[in-house]
């Protein structure tokens, strides 16, 4: 099997990570993008190494569709060690693939079957579980393996936690990428102006408590209905619901307005059958308890409806997920966000799946808002948005140059010079993982000194090296320094940043001709464009 561009590169990214010595290291794909088939071929690639392989995950199907994507794109037979199956059986023992059970693997009973170095290579299937106690004690037992963790989590905040169990991130293939490629579904998000009252609702394990949002869900269920007719009568639907009863009932007072409404659950004994009806199109609405969050595909789906609202960015984007593959006569994925009224906590919304930074996700989801019942694509909002967070900091950079005139010194404030740069992966930067949250070393407050960026306010070892990396590229590149964008915006000229070192360099030498008192006669340095040399 080929794998696709991304795939390639993720596959030779975690190889890589791992002959560093990062031997815990995470791979980032969204829903759909084939993160089975990438860890099918590096255990493929491991076994050839000699490795034997596990496969960790905490669902069966998840085991299921590993062992049968693993087969098809590898030709490799998976064992298993899940309730009384076990791979040390005496045939079993011979393959050198395991997809393995966490909640049987975990048990003390179970692991004291094993040599602590029988397993070489752990790979962990939606790794954001993998901080839990029952994961905890498969690695720590089996130490020596190298570990992949793979998960659809976009985002660097939710890797905090995944920072204590990894300490890498090999790579990340991001959902705006994925759709601009033409392997995902567009989205298109539309606000339903219904306020949904959740100021009752309490927290339970860090998210909103399942029985409270059905109580407070329960007297919209058929306004949500209502709002359904107008957007989803032509649609294959999902809809994610906090209890079983709630799905139920809602399943019930869709087929009373019209639909094709089905409903599965955790005790369903037909749902194999429903899913498969419901794929055929025999329904056109599935109500579900979180059932389908992981381990099931449907690309058919074009409409996905968050009738459970969460705190948790990797579940939000899980569920959307289950709309984004793509299919034929699907040009894409629509996604109805309830104005969900909640003073508390923060909620995550349609901004959630494509913005890293809190501040453009907080704009757009304010724009979206106000287009409310409007089809909006998620990719041109958050443009929008991100253009109108860039004018408030050209605002803020201009009080902050104010300031920095004033210290009079020779070093460029960082701030200062990620907003000169349009660096938002700068500005919004997170620290993940343990060396990153450390203080930056005394090495790089000298490489950032001397580079002519002030190091004294950087709180991270993280933060100075992802600036580091960032002001070696832009002088690969010939683009302008830290000292040339603070010397020509001292004198009013903008979007420096964008300049080549060489035009900047002629630009201050004009400066320094007037005796460094004003600009060369004729030039007006808002509105100053630098000529560029033709290639």
């Amino acid at each position: 099997m080929e794998l696709r561009p991304y795939q390639q590169e993720a596959r030779t990214a975690v190889e890589s990570e791992w002959e560093s010595g990062n031997s815990r290291t995470l791979l980032v794909l969204p829903t759909g993008c084939g993160k089975t088939i990438v860890f099918a071929k590096i255990s493929e690639d491991r076994v050839r190494q000699g490795d034997r392989v596990l496969i960790l995950a905490h669902r069966g199907e998840l085991l299921d569709q590993a062992a049968d994507k693993i087969k098809t794109a590898t030709g490799l037979i998976c064992s298993t060690e899940k309730a009384e199956q076990s791979c040390l059986d005496s045939l079993s023992r011979w393959y050198r693939v395991t997809v393995g059970s966490v909640q049987t693997l975990m048990r003390q009973s179970r692991l004291d079957r094993f040599a602590p170095d029988y397993f070489q290579t752990i790979i962990i299937d939606e790794a954001h579980h993998a901080i839990s106690d029952s994961y905890q004690n498969v690695l720590r037992y089996f130490s020596g393996a190298r570990v992949l963790g793979v998960t659809a989590t976009p985002v660097r905040c939710d890797m905090r936690e995944l920072g204590r169990v990894f300490n890498s991130l090999a790579y990340e293939y991001t959902l705006p990428r994925a759709i601009k490629e033409g392997y995902l579904s567009p989205i298109k998000a539309v606000t339903i102006p219904l306020k949904l009252d959740l100021s009752g609702v309490g927290i339970q394990s860090g998210d909103f408590k399942p029985g409270d949002l059905d109580t407070a869900l329960d007297p919209y269920l058929y306004q949500i209905a209502d709002e359904m007719q107008k957007y989803c009568a032509t649609r294959k639907t999902v809809v994610f619901l906090p209890l079983i009863k709630t799905s139920q009932k809602f399943r019930d007072i869709l087929n009373s307005k019209g639909f094709r409404a089905a409903e599965v659950n955790g005790q369903s004994e037909d749902r194999a059958e429903v899913l498969a009806d419901f794929d055929s199109g025999r329904y056109n609405v599935l109500c579900n308890s979180m059932l389908l969050t992981e381990g099931w595909d449907c690309p058919s789906v074009d409409c996905v409806i968050v009738l459970r609202p969460t705190k948790v960015r990797s579940l939000y984007c899980q569920m959307v997920g289950r709309g984004t593959r793509l299919c034929e006569g699907k040009d894409h994925l629509l996604l109805l966000d309830f104005l969900w009224n909640t003073e508390r906590h923060e909620l995550c919304r349609p901004a959630h799946l494509i913005c890293d930074n809190a501040e453009v996700a907080a704009k757009m989801t304010e724009d979206l808002a106000e287009n409310a019942g409007c089809e909006t694509d998620i990719e041109e909002a958050a443009q929008t948005a991100s253009d109108e967070v860039q004018a408030q900091r050209e605002e803020a950079l201009a009080a902050k140059l104010a300031e920095c005139k004033k210290r009079k010194r020779q070093l460029v404030d960082p701030l200062q010079y990620e907003m000169s740069i349009c660096a938002e992966d700068l500005s919004g930067y997170v620290p993940a993982f343990g060396w990153e949250c450390a203080p930056p070393t005394d090495k790089q407050k000298a490489a950032l000194e001397k580079r002519g960026i002030f190091p004294d306010e950087i709180e991270n070892a993280g933060k100075a090296k992802l600036l580091l990396d960032r002001l070696e590229k832009r002088q690969s590149a010939g683009l302008t320094t830290p000292k040339q964008i603070r010397r020509l915006e001292k004198y009013g000229f903008i979007h420096v940043g964008n300049w080549s070192f060489e035009a900047a360099s002629k630009m201050i030498s004009r400066i320094s001709a007037q005796g460094w008192k004003r600009v060369p006669p004729g030039i007006d340095p808002k509105n100053y464009i630098p000529e560029v040399k033709e290639a």
